[in-house]
């Protein structure tokens, strides 16, 4: 037998303990090299701990749910270990004895009239698909969650496994099918009219920041309206060729990037924080991106995007939406932001106040993109229009600075020229 110990990894230098998620494998399993066997959740990231050998895990050492030190003991894994064998099959039923002769003949007709009209053996009954798929806990939680046939989900981890990025990938894009009423109700039946949860870590950090946020700031929100005409009109335009070049779809967000960075450059407060009794004031922009996880709502980081061009913006937000998915985020993802862009349009937000995400002074809410009459000229036109939000901290950010702001973004995403002459 030789042992291998499994501890808790490295995974930033503010990062001192995490708390153990969902046991990916159990006791008794075999583990492949670089498998992932547990799932750590810390204040900012929740990710899954792999085996570092391949072997049979033998030993849990913790518990669901216990908080433990990075650099903690968590397992060990026999590297000359065998999986445990399945359980031998249940001896087959000894046959009935055949029925008297005397017996049948009273039963014969009930039964004669209850028989299908095509012979042959009856049905088998076999196991659900759904519950053949090789899902681990915590990916068979989220397809209960969301009512999901998991069979209409491609696989893409070991031996066909589905992973959380694979049923957040098929909920985004939609291909999964839902399960029917029925169906949906015998996968998860009726529970308890309550149910008590508790916390993740990460949800509790978010709610602890957001609060202290509100508590701390002295949060305003000013609100402005843009006409997305021009940016539709260039997607549409070359969006083909977009793709064919740079491998990557041509999104809003690269437009809203680029005209935030010129918008901070001219009102360099928004791009700003308060250290102490000191102004800092960043001449670089590193764009926070909301991202939707399976935990909740992460904001990795686009660092100087004001050097970024249209692709490096998709591809850097593509790439962490990826990571989000498959639980791969780091620290240094989601550290140095200054400046952060919420886009609640993707759920269908037509207006909302976004909370700024400290030590930054201010956020930008995108929304719906919505057709709506609008005048120009003495006539009535139909646009697709925006409503924008820039929530900020008016102990640094004057009124006139943050109307500003949104203005330059205004008109930057109303003439998209503009974002290729800097102007």
């Amino acid at each position: 037998m030789a042992i291998e110990d499994i501890v808790i990894p490295q995974m930033g230098e503010s990062v001192a303990e995490g708390s153990i998620g969902t046991w990916l494998k159990q006791v008794g399993d075999a583990v492949a090299q670089d498998e992932p066997i547990v799932e750590v959740e810390t204040d900012k990231v929740a990710m899954e701990v792999p085996s570092p050998v391949a072997g049979v895990l033998v030993e849990q050492l913790v518990a669901e749910g216990d908080t433990v030190e990075i650099g903690a003991l968590i397992a060990r894994v026999d590297t000359e270990g065998k999986a445990a064998s399945a359980p031998a099959p249940a001896p087959a039923a000894a046959p009935a004895p055949a029925p008297q002769a005397a017996a049948p003949a009273a039963a014969a007709a009930p039964a004669a009239a209850m028989a299908p009209s095509v012979s042959g053996p009856a049905p088998v009954s076999a196991p659900a698909p759904q519950e053949l798929m090789p899902m681990s806990p915590a990916v068979r939680r989220m397809v209960e969650d969301y009512h999901l046939d998991a069979t209409s989900i491609t696989g893409t981890g070991k031996d066909g496994r589905l992973t959380k990025g694979d049923v957040m990938k098929a909920i985004e894009s939609g291909s999964a099918r839902t399960l029917s009423a029925p169906a949906a109700a015998a996968a998860a039946p009726t529970g308890p009219r309550e149910e008590r949860v508790k916390m993740t870590r990460m949800r509790k950090r978010i709610a602890e920041r957001l609060k202290d946020a509100q508590n701390t700031a002295a949060m305003l929100t000013t609100y402005n309206e843009v006409d997305m005409t021009q940016v539709m009109e260039a997607r549409a335009r070359y969006k083909d060729m977009f793709a064919k070049k740079h491998g990557i779809k041509l999104g809003f967000m690269s437009f809203f990037s680029k005209a935030c960075c010129l918008a901070l450059k001219e009102v360099p407060s928004v791009n700003a924080s308060i250290e102490g009794e000191e102004i800092v004031y960043h001449n670089y922009a590193n764009i926070g991106v909301a991202v939707s996880a399976p935990n909740g709502l992460v904001v990795p980081v686009l660092k100087d995007a004001q050097d970024m061009s249209f692709a490096d913006t998709e591809l850097g937000i593509a790439g962490y939406g990826r990571k989000a998915r498959d639980g791969k985020l780091t620290i240094d993802d989601m550290q140095g932001g200054t400046f952060t862009i919420s886009n609640g349009g993707i759920f269908g937000s037509l207006m909302s106040s976004p909370i700024i995400n400290p030590p930054q002074s201010a956020i930008l809410g995108m929304h719906k993109i919505q057709e709506r009459p609008m005048a120009e000229g003495g006539q009535v036109v139909i646009r697709p229009m925006m409503y924008l939000a820039l929530s900020y901290d008016h102990r640094l950010i004057d009124g006139r600075e943050a109307v500003t702001f949104l203005v330059r973004v205004k008109e930057a995403l109303e003439d998209p020229t503009r974002l290729l002459l800097d102007m």
